[in-house]
């Protein structure tokens, strides 16, 4: 199934539109998932034959996943999800975007993948999976979408099971708060912050041509993160603050290597990711 941008954008002339800033961000990860289908960030001829999105560190810090059940949280069109489907993982993909979860369930079915991609929200996936998984997987650039990250915590301690891991790698909250077009502050460092933008393009291509550009991103400062996941009940095993990023999110980032940026090293560093690891205590 494919996603047919006209019919929808009939719809929302038609004055039936939800102008929440979750539905105003639903249209706009709806309109990219065609746009990621193409891009060569996404780069999907190469994913078809056989590159893996995840990166070294991920598969470092998460370890041995075979044969264990994984929920990817927020998994747009699934390239991470079946990333983790090729190392043995007994998958499944978790997105709001209606056009996302058909690619990836086409693409699944391309490569012959096991594969299971349930259209829902963060806050719906407890009530909709109906079950606890080994892991629960959260891949760069998510958290930002979501409004409360204390509910978020509370969502992932429910879908894992006893001794189960959160594996969580994000771009750094300081660069949420900073200005894209360059690498100053524009809006608080903390908990509640909303960063509004109605730039069109996309972070693939800044001169797309493109119709749903209103966004909504929330601030969650590392110590909201770490805190939220300790109040949901979880044992916070691991954090890294990393001084590189996965696309050029500022002018001033060069390639380190093929996929990650970084300042100039005659630039002050700074963190632009992170990841972090944490369990469920088995009682």
């Amino acid at each position: 199934m494919w996603y047919n941008a006209t019919s929808r954008s009939l719809i929302w002339d038609a004055g039936l539109v939800d102008d929440s800033p979750e539905e105003m961000n639903r249209r706009w990860w709806d309109e990219r998932a065609g746009i990621h289908a193409t891009s060569a960030l996404y780069d999907l001829p190469s994913f078809r034959a056989g590159r893996s999105t995840l990166l070294p560190f991920e598969l470092e810090e998460l370890g041995e996943v075979a044969d264990l059940t994984l929920l990817h949280l927020q998994c747009h069109i699934g390239l991470d999800t079946l990333s983790w489907s090729r190392l043995g993982a007994a998958v499944t993909g978790l997105d709001f975007s209606p056009p996302a979860i058909a690619l990836a369930r086409q693409v699944a079915a391309e490569l012959d993948l096991e594969a299971e991609f349930v259209l829902a929200t963060v806050e719906e996936a407890p009530h909709v999976l109906g079950r606890q998984f080994d892991i629960v997987y959260s891949g760069r650039g998510a958290l930002c979408w979501l409004p409360s990250v204390q509910r978020w915590a509370e969502v992932v301690g429910q879908l894992l099971r006893p001794g189960g891991r959160l594996y969580l790698a994000e771009f750094h909250p300081l660069t949420d708060a900073m200005a894209g077009d360059e690498p100053r502050f524009e809006v608080d460092y903390r908990e509640g912050s909303v960063v509004t933008d109605s730039s069109p393009g996309d972070y693939t291509d800044r001169d797309l041509e493109t119709v749903n550009n209103d966004t909504f991103e929330w601030v969650h400062p590392l110590g909201s993160v770490v805190t939220a996941l300790f109040q949901a009940g979880l044992v916070v095993e691991q954090l890294v603050e990393r001084e590189e990023t996965y696309f050029q999110r500022f002018p001033g980032l060069v390639a380190a290597s093929p996929g990650v940026w970084q300042f100039p090293s005659d630039r002050p560093q700074i963190p632009l990711s992170y990841s972090l690891r944490a369990s469920k205590p088995t009682r």
